[in-house]
């Protein structure tokens, strides 16, 4: 076993300062993605931050009607909340269709959004992988890869995202905060995580040090209809094939606002900005929603494997936007 520090840190800049301080640190939260890649060797940290005791694990509603989850708030207890069930459904509903009841009770709202690849090749040390060893070439592309992109993938990695959660909050337009060296700031959920380009091993836009400190939901769509759908392979306990998330609102017989964002189908969660564009000013027919999702899909290169996450992820996102056309509760996830 590979020996490492441990530092529990007490306060946001103590952490920053721990990490800092420690070549090859790594936060640890609820530890449900890390420790399994430290198992494997994936992971090989030579110092571990322990944010657990930081003071980021209220859910809290701001002066201008926003919603600011900490970092450190458990997946059960988000799904939970009152306020996330009542206002962004979509939230809720994807966080329940996320790994396991006990997982959720120790997996964090931070964690979660810097989970890393299912990708068995990124997960085998005897397999090539780009993502955990640049150069080494990509052993999916002519291997196994029936749950891999489709959408924005390279020459150099076609995994994908594993987040259920993070998919919601791109379509919901939440932001992630993020404090690091040089202060606080914070991006927008729908690009915090990167496509591979040439560079698959950076997952995400999180600079060297930061420290996710929470994620906020905008008071703009607070309240309106939403949903999370997901395809998989068994009832409970698996990653998406294809996944989507959507907020919508019809006015006057148009559909005024869209947010709509699919999951497993790249290496980030997908926000669908064409289909969004299509859809805005349109009636809410089912032609129109099959118009949308074919102009968005329209840029995806499947493999020799995995064609079928195109008709499945067009197929969800039309049932999932006519539910909410006609007000009808969403299904819930198989």
């Amino acid at each position: 076993m590979k020996g490492f520090a441990y530092v529990r840190a007490g306060s946001v800049e103590e952490a920053t300062s721990a990490y800092a301080s420690h070549t090859g640190a790594r936060y640890l939260g609820g530890g449900t993605n890390l420790v399994d890649l430290m198992k494997l060797g994936v992971e090989r940290p030579a110092a571990l931050i322990d944010v657990t005791r930081l003071p980021l694990g209220a859910v809290e509603e701001l002066p201008d009607g926003a919603l600011r989850i900490g970092a450190m708030v458990r997946n059960s207890d988000l799904a939970a909340h009152p306020v996330v069930r009542d206002r962004y459904p979509a939230l809720s509903q994807a966080l329940l269709a996320g790994a396991s009841g006990q997982l959720r009770n120790a997996a964090t709202t931070g964690g979660n959004l810097l989970q890393r690849t299912r990708c068995p090749y990124f997960q085998d040390l005897s397999k090539p992988c780009n993502k955990r060893e640049p150069g080494s070439g990509c052993g999916a592309r002519d291997g196994v890869h029936r749950d891999h992109a489709v959408l924005g993938h390279s020459a150099h990695c076609i995994a994908t995202h594993p987040s259920d959660m993070a998919v919601a909050l791109a379509a919901l337009d939440g932001r992630v905060e993020l404090y690091g060296p040089e202060g606080a700031r914070s991006v927008a959920a729908a690009e915090f995580h990167r496509l591979p380009g040439d560079r698959p091993e950076q997952d995400t836009e999180i600079r060297p040090g930061e420290l996710i400190t929470g994620v906020v939901l905008p008071a703009a769509t607070a309240g309106l209809p939403s949903a999370y759908r997901k395809a998989r392979d068994r009832a409970s306990y698996a990653f998406a094939l294809a996944s989507v998330a959507v907020v919508l609102r019809v006015s006057n017989g148009v559909v005024d606002h869209v947010g709509l964002a699919f999951g497993a189908l790249a290496h980030r969660p997908w926000r669908a900005r064409r289909a969004e564009e299509a859809l805005v000013g349109a009636a809410p027919t089912v032609a129109a929603f099959e118009h949308a999702a074919d102009v968005e899909l329209s840029a995806a290169q499947p493999l020799r494997d995995n064609a079928y996450k195109v008709p499945l992820a067009r197929n969800l996102a039309v049932d999932v936007l006519s539910r909410l056309a006609d007000g009808a509760p969403a299904r819930r996830t198989p």
